[in-house]
């Protein structure tokens, strides 16, 4: 009967409606991730769930016999090449053990359109669910069953789930090292969003290497991942002559500055050096070729599909299981020691290419 109490004991719906002053038909709408519920009844209605340890017959069936041989993928904007790159490695691994993938994309992780999204995967028919980016969400914007085998990557979420995540912050001391290695007095940085938990830590990474060097640490730029943002944030660094060295946040980041440094005058690397950051194929057909720190994101994905697997096997969901991929820096083109031109030789190039303001 719909709404009665399990056999086995496990809470059921009516435990939850019953427990959070809805009817059972409400609590039904909210397990199904509708939209039709004020945000207020369905936060006392996840809250529940989550106080009860509420799962349903289906996610219970999945968990027993792992019967569904489906996958959900939660992920943000899958336009960006990380993020696609990503989902690819979760596909490749799942097809290759079988499984299907359910996906659903959020614009914004930090709202309710995060918790439905959740909620949806989480109650469709699904043995685990993958994570490939939440940004800065937390556990709190999702409302997942507590048994539910679930894998994270580069989000707030790590620590909470099991997780798979690159060694940023590795990388970012690697491509400091080597630009003052060759020269440079410090390294400016483009950063990325602030609402992105991976630019937070590159940007992090980045001042605390310049400070353990001894090296001043520049005002950051903000970006937001894209072309354009380096290219607004080249335009700033090409008219400041004592600018030699730029580590980018990103690959598009980088390559829109370096078009930037170009317009203005500054040649790179003669008078300015570039590092980027993903280790996309496209750095290696910019002009000059793009000295980059490389993350394997399709190996991302086909341990995070391990990970959930594992966990659909063992029954045992381990929050502090934590998968970290070593970066490498690539050297191309983009960086070299700082020319004789560089600092005070600059400063009238510098200053008759500033834009106008």
């Amino acid at each position: 009967m719909a709404g009665g109490s399990r056999s086995s004991g496990a809470p059921s719906l009516g435990d939850v409606a019953r427990l959070a002053g809805v009817s059972t038909q409400t609590a039904s709408r909210v397990s199904m991730g509708a939209g039709n519920v004020r945000p207020a009844t369905r936060e006392r209605v996840l809250r529940a769930m989550s106080q009860l340890g509420y799962s349903p017959n289906r996610a219970a069936q999945a968990l027993r016999r792992g019967s569904f041989k489906a996958i959900g993928v939660l992920t943000q904007q899958i336009q960006r090449t990380g993020e696609a790159l990503t989902t690819a490695g979760v596909v490749e691994e799942a097809t290759n053990a079988g499984y299907a993938v359910s996906l659903v994309q959020v614009e914004r992780p930090e709202s309710d359109d995060m918790r439905t999204a959740a909620v949806r995967l989480a109650h469709q028919a699904i043995d685990g669910l993958v994570v490939v980016q939440a940004g800065r969400a937390g556990r709190e914007h999702l409302a997942l069953p507590p048994t539910m085998p679930v894998a994270v990557s580069d989000s707030a979420l790590m620590g909470y789930y099991p997780s798979v995540s690159a060694d940023q912050a590795g990388g970012v001391r690697e491509a400091i090292s080597h630009l003052l290695a060759l020269g440079h007095r410090t390294v400016h940085h483009v950063a990325g969003p602030e609402g992105s938990q991976s630019a937070l830590i590159r940007r992090a990474a980045w001042a605390a290497s310049l400070r353990e060097a001894g090296a001043p640490t520049p005002e950051p730029l903000p970006g937001d991942w894209s072309a354009a943002s380096g290219y607004r944030a080249g335009l700033r660094l090409a008219a400041d002559p004592e600018v030699t060295a730029v580590l980018c946040a990103n690959d598009e980041t980088a390559l829109g500055l370096i078009r930037a440094m170009h317009e203005q005058g500054r040649a790179v690397p003669a008078d300015v050096s570039v590092v980027g950051f993903d280790g996309l194929d496209l750095g290696e057909f910019s002009f000059p070729p793009l000295t980059t720190v490389h993350q394997d994101f399709k190996r991302h994905g086909r341990e995070m599909v391990r990970l959930v697997l594992e966990q659909v096997a063992s029954g045992v969901v381990d929050g502090s299981r934590s998968i970290i991929i070593p970066t490498e820096l690539v050297l191309r083109g983009s960086t070299a020691p700082p020319s004789a031109r560089a600092g005070e030789g600059q400063t009238r190039q510098g200053r008759a290419c500033a834009p106008s303001v």
